[in-house]
Formats: C-alpha cells, structure tokens, sequence
C-alpha cells in the first residue's frame, strides 16, 4: 500500500516502461478502497490520477471505459472540498480529451451530479483558500461537457429550479445556458416543455433580477441550439414548435387592457427573439402588428408610452443576419407602419412619449439598411424642430442625444439638413426682435443649438461642417454682433472641446483642428487682446476669464490627441508666436509686426494673460513632440510668473512652466534648470520686503507639483519649504491651501489626459513621507499658527482613497478633531469628509474619542454653511450605529441639539436632521435595533 503513495512522483518519470502505467492503475482499481483512505493519501491518488492523465494519455485511452468505471468507484462518496476539486479537474479531463464513456456515461454523471448545485461555505480564514466559485465552475465544465449528459442533466436542471433556495435557481439557470451550446435540437426535444414552464415561471414570479437575468439568458442559449437545426422536407422544425408553444403562453398578454404582464412577457420574446436571425423572423412577425394595433387603438399616454418602450427594445433584439446580403431584413415589412407610429409620437405633446420615440429612432436606425433616406430625412426634420421649438430640458437632453447617434450612422443628412437649419436659427435675429417673450427664449435655442452641434460632430466629415460655425459664434462675440453673450461664448468653447473629445481620431479630423479650428481660436484671441488695449468702447468677451479658460480646453484637448508630426508642427507655432511674434500661421493676419506677448506689459493685462493658450498647447503635446527653445521658453515663463501683477498670466506661467518641466527627461539640463529657478523662488520668498513673494509662491507650489507627480528628488526640498511657509505671517493661510493643490487633479495641465508624467500611488507616498512632518510643525507651532496646519492637514487627509483614511486616521485623530473647532467653513468641511466614512466603521481608537467628537459635532449641526451641516449630521447618524451601550449616554443631549436642524430653512438639512434624530430615538426603545 505504500508504494501507492509514493507513485506520485514517479508518474512524471518518463523510464516507466510501456504498460506499466495501466498495470498499477488497474491494481488501484482492483485492489484499493480509495474512500476507505485518509484525507491526504484520497488526494495523493487523484493527483496520481492527474499526473499519469496529463503524461500517459495514449495508454490510458486504451484502457477503454474501464478507466471510467475505475475513476467513478474511487471518486464516490468523496466530500471534502479540496479533494472534490481535483475529482472534478479529472472527471473534466475525461469528458474534454475524448476518454471513451462507454456504458458508463451515466454512473459518471451520477457520481459527479450528486453535488449539484454546490452549496459549499469556506470556513473563516480557510488555509486552503477553496472557493464556492471554483468548485460551481469545474462541476459546470464536467456536467455540460457531452452531449451525452443530456437526457440526465436536463430532468435534473428541471426539478432544482421548483427548489426554493435562490442559489440553487440560480447556478441551474446558468448550468442550462452553459449545456445547451453544446448540444443540438434532438438532445432538447423531449424536455423544451419542462424547461419552457420552468423558465417562464422564474421570470413571470422572481423576486431577484439575477435570477430572471439568468433565466432570460437561458431562454436564449436554448432558442439558439433549436435555431442551428438543419431543416429537412421530412423533419419537424424544432425552433417554429418551440416558438410557438413561447408565443401561445405570451402573446395574449400583450393586449390586456391593463398591461400588468407586459414586461416579463416583452422579457421572454425578446430573449427568444435575439437568438438568432430566424426566431427574430418569426417572433417579430407575430408580436410587433399586434402591439403596433394595439398603440393606436389606445388612449392614455402611459400605455401608448409602455407598447412604445416594448417596441422599442424589441427593434434592439432583432438579431441580424450575417450570411447573405440579399436576405429580407427581419423589421423591414413592418418598418414603415413602426416609422409613422414613431413620427406620430414625436409629434405629440406629451414629453416622456416623445423621449421613448427617440429611443425608437435610433434603434431603427441602429440596424443596417432599414431606414431610407426619406425616413432619416423626416427623422432629422422632427429632430430639428424639437430643438427649435421644446424649451423642455429632458427632451432636450433626449434630443442631442439622438441627433448624436443617428449623426454617427448617417452623418450626410445632417450636413446637408441639420447644420444648416441651426446655423440659420443661430444666426437670425428676427427672433430677437419678436417681442420680449421671444428675447427671453433666444439665449435657450441658442445654447440648444450650439449643444446640438457637438453631439453630431462625432464623424470627421460633420465636425468639419459644423465647427466653422462654432467659430463663426466666436466671432461674432468677439466683435459684438447679434447680441452674442459671453456665456454664449463660453457654450461655443465647451462645444468645441466635446467635439476634440469625441470626434474620430483620425488624420482628416487632426488636420483639421491643427489647420482651422486651433489657428482661428488664437487669431480671436489676440484679436480681442489687442482691441481691448486700444479701445474701451466693446470689451471682447473673448478677453474674460471664463472664455479664455475654456478655450484652454479646447486647445488642450486636440493637442493631447494630434499625431506625431502635427503635434511637433503645433509646438514650432505657438513657441514662435509666443517666443517671436509670429503671427503668419494666423488667418486674417492684420496684426503689429511686433508682438511680445510674454513680456511684462505692465497694465496691459489682455496681452500676458493669453499666455494661458501656450500653456493648453506645449503641456498637453505628447512627450515624444519636441518643443523648441525650451531653454528661452523656460525662462520667459519663469520670468513672467515672478514678475507679472495679473493673477492669471502669473498663474498660467507657473502653470506651464511647471507642465513642461514635468515632461523634461532626467538629466544635467533639468537639474540646472530646478536649480536656477529654486534659487529665485527661495530668494524671494526669504524675503519679507519682496513685491511679488506671491507669484513666488504660486511658481513654487506648481513646481513642486509637477516634481511630485513624477517622484523627483528635488520635490522634498519645496515640499520642506511649504511646510515651513505655514508658519509664515502673510503666506501662512495661502500656504495651507497649496496642499490642495498639490493632493488634487488638475484639469487643464499636469494630468494623465496631457501626457504627464504621473506615477502610481503619489498621494499616498506624500503623505506617508511628510504626515510626520505635519504633527511635529503642528506641536512646535504658536497657537495663532495652529490653525494653518490644521488646514493643510485636512486638506492632505480628504484627498486620500478612502481606504488609505480609514487606515491612517487614527493616529491623526486627536488632530481631527482639533480641526473642527477651527472656524473655517473649508475645513470643517473637508474634515467631516474624512470622518465619515470612519465612523461608519469605527476603529478602536474612535470609540475612545466618542465624547470628543460628539462634543465636536453637535455645534456644527447649527453653522451658517448647509453644506457644513448636511456633513456634520451624516455623521452624528452614523455615531447611532456604534455599539449601543458605549452611544445610550449621548442619546438625551444628541436629541436635543438635533430639534433646530428639524426646523431648518433648507429642505436638504431637514431631510439628513430626520433621519439622524430617528435613528437617536430609536436607541435603547424595545423596538429599536
């Protein structure tokens, strides 16, 4: 006996001589009782099994089906998991490498099916590490490898689907569609009508999405075995009799009245109908002119709504066919009467019934070929108007969201209709001089037309149509026609953005923003710039903030995404303008020979702060373009941020300095420059009686960013200088908010989206490196500077995942909970931000501070911000949920404090006071948790 269980390795040994193999396995079989045996020694001989099954397959095979009925005696009666596991990778080796079954097929499924469904618990802490999971998926793989399983399993399937356990339901609706792409019609004949009562009733009665789930994905696997039958003169067709035992048992529920079935009945024949290309012949041939009647004849918007919605997702099951060309469409006979009921709903008043009409349309036009261009054509008309005419801002949301689809499959129509019909309404001022009303809606359609205009520009033939129009806006409003707001401005900016988001990348759509749409937005820019200096009668809104900030992302965003050789072309042009003045890539070209635009100017402010463009373009270009002059270009920036007084030149300086200093390879030239431009920031922020500490400061805190995303060594020697900053009299409160920034993601320069270089975890490597820092600079401190550090703790702490807060604030609790005493609303907010999901599972060390932090809380419940509020009270209701006996003595004065909040202005607070103060009351009273 022994030597059995020293075989294991010998298996693998390749001197066995032939025949050897079969002569143990057979003494095995013959001689040895394998659940008589140990644990250890019952796994030893499947891994044997294993082993010899994995090196000698050929001798194994010609054992025949006595290697079957060897494997099944020694496998039965097995119960342990881990033992199970190797049993069934056997069982599965059998059945898939084509080991002959013989006689035996079905004491092998007798011996593997008794643990089905698996029921199986891992015990807490479990060595082994065996799942429910893994035992489920190799049982699976054995039961549903042969079709030879399936006058056993499908009976089997059948009865555990009336069990009421929900995991039983479950793993046989999934074993079920795992089976059946195995097998053919013949194997499912005798039991489609058990299996159909047994599915319908799990989808006409569950409680549980995954189960119905479950069971419509079943129905569908097995409509798709009946639908792979070969049809013959003299045979039955297996998938038209299956179908029409599912149409007899559903369809009828399609026209009661009331309609209370119509979805699990909509369900089920939808699930059928998207098998294959023949159940959608039949199903859609059968269903789609009874509930087509059935919406005319009815009255009320919400069954019109219902049948539309039913309609609706089954055009979205429809399963095309692949195979030829010539074949009839499935929705092509009843397409014109689907299309003239959609129309009609559009047409109607009813705002959900023109939603759901929508959601018709583009799945009409989602299948190839259905739709012909007069149906678009009339599409994109009712489209048009609602745009126009609906002020309503679902439809209007539905609305761009159609018109982006249906643009995406049939962009012509929309160059040819759409653009034109919206660039006219942009464009007219005859609604502007309607009357007072009509003032009022102009700024709407407007701002719904430009919307318009970047949903449909996905295809590069739109975009090119449909953004001369957007800069056409640009212009206008720049040069105070028509009334265009600023706003408006700002609208026609984030259009274009969207546009670079999601337009297809290709050369065409590249060349285009690289070519116009880039050019053109600097040539507005300067305009308005330069016009501002010399006028003061039409300020350009194209000068303020909010525009120029937008536009930002417009540049930025078809930067990041231009190809390699346009992206090297875009870096020479803007450095050269901006370093030299060029303006002859520029359209309309009128502008001075001489332009400076990273000078100081002094007041001129319109000029400097376009520095903000250079920043959208150089620090979004991928890291392999070149930027020329980088060395001139450093220093003008560096220049700039530290001697300009506007606050968003010096702000956008800092800003691309930092992003390109981000993206500069280590080497000499990036330490040399690190430490010239140290050495300035330190020199003007050690002293007390420099102007511009400020811009220092600002130029500082983005370097330190920019060297922190990357992991630079320098970032420690900035960071140690913020850190000391927080003492600082007139920088102390400024320097607390820069760890905001250095914690948070910024949008317009220094993101993964721009091609910086961000490294993995850097959050938490910051704060593993300097929360020490913190508490020591926090203790050291003067009380009156106490505050600050409270601040840049809370901000350091709220940006943090949240799994790395709940781990780390312990230890900076007491810290905490200084922090909201401080009368700062933003940090009182941030702080309560990081309590709460804390408290919502409290560690030791909080449970501990309960006092402290209800003494903490409870004020805040009743301060000026409702933001403020609305935070503190989700965490007084989460303190109800700590042990009761440690909160019961808090119960009377939480009660208390928490009556003013019920009486609170803002709707928001009074909900979070109710539900905090219900959860207090119920505390201790027998009907309590």
């Amino acid at each position: 006996m022994v030597f059995f269980f020293l075989f294991p390795p010998q298996t693998h040994c390749p001197t066995l001589p032939p025949g050897a193999t079969v002569s143990i396995l057979k003494s095995l079989f013959q001689d040895v009782h394998v659940q008589s045996l140990l644990l250890a020694d019952r796994a030893c001989v499947y891994k044997m099994l294993i082993n010899v099954m994995d090196t000698r397959e050929a001798e194994l095979k010609g054992l025949g089906a006595d290697f079957v009925f060897g494997f099944v005696q020694s496998m039965d009666g097995e119960r342990d998991p881990r033992n199970l596991l190797l049993a069934f990778q056997i069982a599965k080796r059998i059945i898939h490498r084509g080991y002959s079954l013989g006689k035996f097929a079905e004491e092998l499924f007798e011996v593997t099916s008794c643990y089905f469904p698996i029921d199986f618990t891992p015990p807490p802490n479990d060595p082994h590490g065996i799942t429910r999971e893994e035992l489920i998926q190799e049982l699976r793989e054995v039961l549903t490898g042969t079709p030879k399983f399936a006058e056993f399993l499908l009976p089997l399937i059948i009865e555990k689907l009336d069990s009421d356990v929900q995991s039983a339901k479950l793993d046989s609706l999934q074993t079920l569609a795992a089976c059946v792409a195995w097998y053919e019609h013949k194997d499912l004949a005798g039991f489609l009508e058990g299996l159909w009562a047994s599915l319908r009733r799990e989808v006409f009665q569950t409680s549980s999405e995954r189960i119905e789930s479950a069971g419509l994905a079943a129905l569908t696997a097995i409509t798709s075995c009946l639908s792979r039958s070969v049809l013959s003169s003299d045979s039955e067709d297996a998938l038209s009799i299956f179908l029409e035992m599912v149409l007899n048992d559903c369809k009828h529920h399609l026209c009661e009245p009331d309609l209370k079935l119509v979805w699990p009945t909509a369900k089920l024949l939808q699930a059928a109908c998207s098998a294959s290309n023949r159940a959608s012949h039949i199903i859609v041939a059968a269903v789609m002119p009874s509930l087509i009647e059935q919406y005319n004849s009815k009255n009320q918007c919400s069954h019109r709504r219902t049948l539309l919605e039913v309609m609706q997702r089954f055009v979205q099951s429809v399963k095309s066919s692949e195979s030829s060309e010539n074949e009839e469409l499935v929705l092509s006979a009843v397409c014109p009467s689907l299309c003239s009921v959609t129309f009609a709903a559009l047409s109607e008043t009813n705002g959900s019934l023109q939603v759901t009409a929508m959601s018709v349309l583009i799945s009409l036009a989602r299948q190839a070929g259905l739709l012909s261009n007069s149906q678009i054509e009339l599409a994109v008309d009712h489209l048009a108007r609602l745009v126009l005419s609906d002020e309503d801002d679902t439809i209007s949301l539905a609305v761009i969201s159609c018109a982006g689809g249906l643009a995406e499959l049939h962009p012509t129509v929309f160059i040819t209709n759409m653009i034109p019909r919206i660039k006219k309404v942009i464009f007219s001022e005859s609604i502007q001089q309607d009357g007072d009303s009509a003032q009022h809606t102009q700024p709407a359609v407007r701002q719904r037309c430009l919307s318009v205009l970047a949903a449909v520009s996905i295809k590069p033939s739109v975009a090119q149509e449909s953004t001369p129009v957007l800069l056409e806006v640009l212009g206008a409003a720049h040069s105070g026609e028509l009334g265009f707001s600023s706003e408006e401005a700002v609208l026609a900016c984030s259009s274009l953005k969207t546009i670079a988001e999601r337009v297809e990348d290709t050369e065409d759509s590249g060349r285009c923003f690289h070519d116009v749409i880039v050019p053109r937005l600097l040539s507005l820019a300067l305009q308005a710039a330069l016009k501002g200096e010399i006028s003061s009668a039409h300020h350009s809104p194209l000068t303020q903030e909010a525009v120029l900030s937008t536009m930002v992302g417009v540049i930025s965003t078809a930067c990041s995404r231009l190809q390699p050789t346009l992206a090297g072309q875009t870096a020479v042009r803007f450095v050269s303008l901006f370093l030299d003045g060029d303006v002859s890539f520029l359209p309309g070209n009128s502008f001075p020979s001489q332009i400076k635009l990273l000078a100081n100017h002094g007041d001129s402010w319109r000029q400097s702060q376009m520095v903000c463009l250079l920043m959208g373009c150089v620090c979004s270009l991928p890291r392999t373009a070149a930027v020329p002059q980088m060395e001139r270009l450093l220093s003008e920036l560096e220049e700039m941020s530290c001697t300009c007084s506007h606050v968003m030149s010096y702000t956008s300086a800092a800003k691309c300095f930092a992003g390109l200093l981000n993206k500069i390879p280590a080497g000499d030239f990036l330490d040399s420059r690190l430490q010239k431009t140290m050495t300035r920031i330190l020199s003007e922020l050690n002293s007390a009686d420099s102007s511009v500490r400020m811009q220092a400061f600002t130029l500082m805190i983005w370097v330190a960013k920019a060297l922190l995303l990357r992991y630079h060594p320098t970032c420690a020697a900035l960071t140690d200088k913020l850190f000391s900053l927080l003492d600082d009299a007139d920088l102390g409160p400024v320097a607390a908010d820069g760890f905001s920034l250095l914690m948070s993601d910024s949008a317009d320069v220094l993101s993964r989206a721009c091609h910086a270089d961000v490294r993995i975890m850097y959050r938490q490597r910051f704060f593993s490196e300097n929360s020490a820092k913190l508490v020591q600079g926090f203790n050291a401190a003067p009380q009156e500077k106490k505050p600050n550090y409270l601040k840049a703790l809370s901000n350091i702490v709220n940006k943090l995942p949240k799994q790395v807060q709940v781990t780390e604030l312990p230890a900076l609790l007491s810290l905490l909970l200084e922090a909201l005493t401080y009368p700062d609303q933003g940090v009182q907010l941030s702080t309560l931000s990081c309590l709460e999901p804390v408290i919502a599972d409290p560690p030791p060390a909080l449970i501990q501070q309960l006092e402290a932090l209800v003494v903490r809380l409870l004020p805040l419940t009743s301060a000026p911000n409702m933001n403020v509020k609305i935070a503190s009270l989700r965490c007084i209701h989460a303190l109800s949920r700590f042990p009761e006996h440690e909160v019961l003595p808090f119960r009377a004065r939480v009660l208390r404090a928490l009556a003013r909040p019920l009486d609170d202005k803002k709707r928001l607070v009074r909900r979070e006071a109710v539900q905090a103060r219900g959860e207090w009351f119920l505390l201790g009273s027998p009907g309590g948790r």
